[in-house]
């Protein structure tokens, strides 16, 4: 490639063009344009299909209405979504997210990046995501069942098992699942796997809740184990509180390491000492059942209580952000490596900014992002796909073999296709590399469509 920059600018014109405004789209194409454009200079049959270009532009966006009534009888409009992205190697497969900020841009990042993601677990799924305006914070649960059912009633026009099967996301948890699988069913009369995340009673899977925060972890351990070192004895700060943080501090202790932080849009708590598994607990409790504010784990315990900030100033050996997208900064991302931090291993989806991301390249720190990291929650729906068809339920220990067979696969491209020699392994480049070649050649296997 003559230039790759000249190259990977006018990539990215074209994409803006197409899809003004849409800055969070535009930052997760970049990130993995970056890489692919260098790949595939030399590859004809992948630039001449535009494959590339046709990747970055979804199969189709749904956007439609949301009408229901609150407590009071008033009647609420809000804006529903789904993102199908990519269809080339199974059914669109992604969450649903219930959050104030869900706009057109979120969603089509998410959704691009979930093509990749689930590429890399290799089961057969597409890529989408899905979601609404909606803030479930402060609504009761009457409440949030009718938006629930209303927003089923539109966007059963559009799924099922052999065409997007949705899953949970921010702000969509079982609850929310039951209340929208139960919605599909009436409407449907049909008991299928439309959705996953669902309770063990109606086809859900164990090893479901903990996957993505379990995922995170075992990815951090291979790469650990690349520089013969272990959790065992590490400082990890962790952004979040909810289902994905608190399963990554799990699997944290359970591997010996030491949780110095969790936090919620309020601040972030600091326990020098480490939370506890017992204390662990608590912060669940406080979180699924009192709906309460990180900040009352430190009138408990003693702990630091840091308000309207984020924990990356906090010395670690390790970070594993699971809150949101771009919680991470050029500058915080410098303060973690000038503070000890050898290996980020990304929970949430695009915690960190192109800026951050390459202040962990130029220091050549343990990287881990977010498509190959917190792969391990649609990799377990995935599984609850395959046991939903078969009208099956497997036990525990096979779907936590599973999943850690899924997380060290995952794991082992990314160094295939991201080795740079000399011991360092660019998990990014091999991440988007590694995830563009099944979707890249399935596409090409079905012609110009």
């Amino acid at each position: 490639m003559a230039n790759s920059s000249e190259d990977l600018n006018g990539f990215m014109e074209g994409v803006r063009k197409r899809s003004p405004g849409e800055t969070e789209f535009h930052q997760a194409v970049q990130e993995v344009a970056a890489t692919i454009l260098p790949y595939i200079a030399d590859k004809p049959v992948y630039k001449e299909a535009m494959i590339l270009e046709r990747m970055t532009e979804p199969d189709r966006t749904i956007s439609f209405r949301v009408t229901w009534q609150d407590d009071a009888g008033n009647v609420r409009v809000n804006r529903g979504y789904r993102v199908q992205f990519n269809n080339s190697i199974g059914p669109y497969k992604g969450g649903i997210r219930f959050h104030p900020s869900v706009t057109q841009s979120v969603l089509k990042f998410l959704g691009f990046e979930q093509t990749f993601k689930n590429s890399l677990t290799q089961l057969p799924m597409g890529g989408g995501k899905g979601g609404a305006d909606f803030n479930p914070k402060g609504k009761s649960e009457a409440e949030i069942m009718r938006f629930c059912q209303a927003f089923m009633t539109e966007l059963s026009k559009y799924v099922g098992p052999d065409i997007d099967v949705p899953a949970g996301d921010i702000g969509v948890g079982g609850r929310e699942i039951g209340f929208m699988f139960g919605q599909y069913k009436r409407m449907t009369n049909r008991f299928n796997g439309v959705l996953t995340g669902k309770g063990r009673e109606f086809g859900g899977s164990l090893l479901r809740p903990e996957a993505t925060g379990y995922g995170a972890v075992y990815m951090l351990e291979d790469m650990l184990h690349t520089k013969g070192n272990e959790i065992d004895g590490k400082r990890a700060v962790i952004s979040g509180s909810g289902n994905v943080a608190t399963h990554a501090a799990e699997k944290i202790i359970h591997r010996g390491g030491t949780v110095l932080t969790l936090s919620d849009s309020g601040g972030f708590i600091y326990d020098k000492d480490g939370i506890t598994l017992e204390r662990l607990q608590w912060i669940k409790d406080l979180k699924e059942k009192r709906r309460g504010r990180i900040e009352e784990y430190a009138t408990e315990f003693g702990a630091e209580f840091h308000a309207g900030t984020r924990p990356w100033n906090i010395p670690c050996d390790v970070a594993l952000p699971c809150a949101t997208q771009n919680e991470i900064n050029a500058d915080e991302a410098a303060a973690l490596i000038k503070n000890g931090c050898m290996a980020v291993s990304e929970g949430a989806n695009m915690p960190t900014t192109i800026d951050g991301i390459n202040n962990y390249l130029e220091a050549k720190i343990l990287y881990a992002p977010s498509k190959a990291a917190n792969a391990g929650g649609v990799a377990t729906s995935g599984l609850e796909m395959s046991q939903n068809a078969a009208h099956i339920s497997w036990k525990e220990e096979e779907l936590s073999k599973l999943l850690r067979d899924i997380m060290h696969n995952i794991h082992a491209a990314c160094v295939e296709y991201g080795d740079q020699g000399g011991g360092y392994v660019d998990y990014m480049k091999g991440a988007n590399i590694a995830g563009f070649r099944k979707v890249a050649d399935a596409m090409l296997a079905f012609g110009a469509i």
